[in-house]
This record gives C-alpha cells, structure tokens and sequence, in this order.
C-alpha cells in the first residue's frame, strides 16, 4: 500500500468505461490500493458525477457507447484543472494519444492496462519521462488486427471501404476477419 501515501488528501477517482466487467474489476483494484472510486458506464453520468463533485483523478475509456471519452476529459478539466486524467483505450493510435493528452489528458495506457499500470500513471510525477516498458506488450500480429477491426467498425462494418481505407485486396480483408484475434 505504498501507493496510498502517494494520492494525496483527495483521493476521489472517476472511472468511465462501458465494459462493466472490467469497471468492476479496476474498480475493486484501485479501491485496495487506497483511492475512492465512482464509476460510470456512459458519457452522460460521467459528465453527471463531474459537475456535481468532480475527481482528481480519472480513467476514461477513449471509446463508449454513446460517445468519445475525450468530452469526459474536456469537462473535467474544465470543472478541475488539476485532475489527473488517464485515457484508457483497445485502439491505441497516436493521433488519439496527442488529442487526448491536448485535451488535457495525462496519459495514455492502451488496454489491456492492468490496475498495477493505471496506479503508476496516476501517481506518476511530471519529472518522470517515460514509463517502464509493459511486462507483456501486445504483439505486432495483434495490433495490426485490432487496427484491422477499428478501421472496419468506422466504415460501418462495410468491406470493401475498409479494404480501400486500409489500401488492401477486398478478399484479404475478408480472409482476415473471418479469423480469430491473435493472442
């Protein structure tokens, strides 16, 4: 419980995720690590629980149901300038990694994050350049399909946009989705 010295006197965390199973279970984790967690599976009770008594920290999930993350992140920085905000997200890319962190975001953890990384962020200090190198990156084969797949889910599930967009053979693309994710 090394961690709970350094929260500080508000330890007040907001996590805004629409997978419940795994809220619940970051939410448990960081909970034993000492912070006092509210959760929040939409972008409308996120924004809710800011302008009523917003956090000092907060892991937002880049994509939800009803939204971006990224408007959890503009409104709590406006309500708390101060607050520090991790995006969370299965979709890292760097375009979205400088608009989070231009929003106001502190970092950046691409999922799976396991609750271990998330403290390290949050309680991380400015002076601390990088973070160590995850334990168990995921692999290229793995990135490449979940970049496959985002590309493939803003085409509207649509094949043969989503071969032009990604400048690939229609049938290949097909080939490609029709297995499953690599570990």
């Amino acid at each position: 419980m090394a961690e709970s010295r350094n929260i500080g006197p508000d330890a007040s965390l907001l996590l805004v995720d629409d997978d419940e199973i795994f809220l619940n279970r970051l939410a448990r984790a960081m909970e034993k690590r000492g912070f006092s967690v509210t959760r929040a599976s939409s972008i409308a009770d996120a924004k809710a629980i800011v302008a009523d008594k917003p956090p000092a920290y907060a892991v937002v999930d880049l994509r939800l149901e009803d939204g971006n993350g990224l408007d959890v992140v503009d409104a709590l920085r406006e309500a708390r300038a101060n607050a520090r905000i991790i995006v969370l997200t299965g979709y890292g890319a760097i375009a979205t990694a400088v608009a989070a962190v231009k929003m106001g975001a502190t970092d950046y953890l691409s999922k799976p994050a396991d609750a271990e990384e998330v403290t390290r962020a949050l309680l991380s200090s400015d002076s601390e350049m990088l973070p160590p190198p995850p334990e168990s990156p995921m692999s290229a084969d793995r990135v490449r399909w979940e970049h496959i797949q985002r590309v493939y889910e803003q085409c509207d599930r649509n094949v043969s946009e989503t071969a032009r967009r990604l400048h690939m053979h229609r049938r290949t693309l097909q080939r490609i989705l029709a297995k499953r994710s690599p570990k």
